[in-house]
């Protein structure tokens, strides 16, 4: 039985930074492809960025390339997202989901292609 577990959220001001952890427990964690998404109540939950099993390919939204990061350390069992440049649109409840990957390269953007998912831990950027 995997286990998904976030941390990081909180609020933050328009500009700042947060970094959010999703610790994985009860598998190998390295045989896990991992993504990010996010939800606003009332909308469908989106992506925000992947990253392969090994960690050497990652994808990211638009609305978040180029200040938000991805990352993994399979030493550790956990997957980082490092947010940069914060905006009050960035304000969602942020989930990590996590699906078993053959290929270590492959990385996935459509919500229905994982099988689990974390609690969800709220980010909140104030203007």
């Amino acid at each position: 039985q995997v286990q998904l577990v976030e941390s990081g959220g909180g609020l933050v001001q328009a500009g700042g930074s947060l970094r959010l952890s999703c610790a994985l427990a009860g598998q190998t964690f390295s045989s896990y492809a991992m993504g990010w998404f996010r939800q606003i109540p009332g909308k469908e939950r989106e992506f925000v960025a992947a990253i392969s099993r090994s960690g050497s390919t990652t994808a990211y939204a638009d609305s978040v390339k180029g200040r938000f990061t991805i990352s993994r350390d399979n030493a550790k069992n956990t997957v980082y997202l490092q947010m940069n440049s914060l905006k009050p649109e960035d304000t969602a409840v942020y989930y990590c989901a996590a699906r078993i990957a053959t290929y270590s390269i492959g990385i996935y953007r459509e919500k229905y292609l994982y099988n689990y998912w974390g609690q969800g831990t709220q980010v909140t950027v104030s203007s």
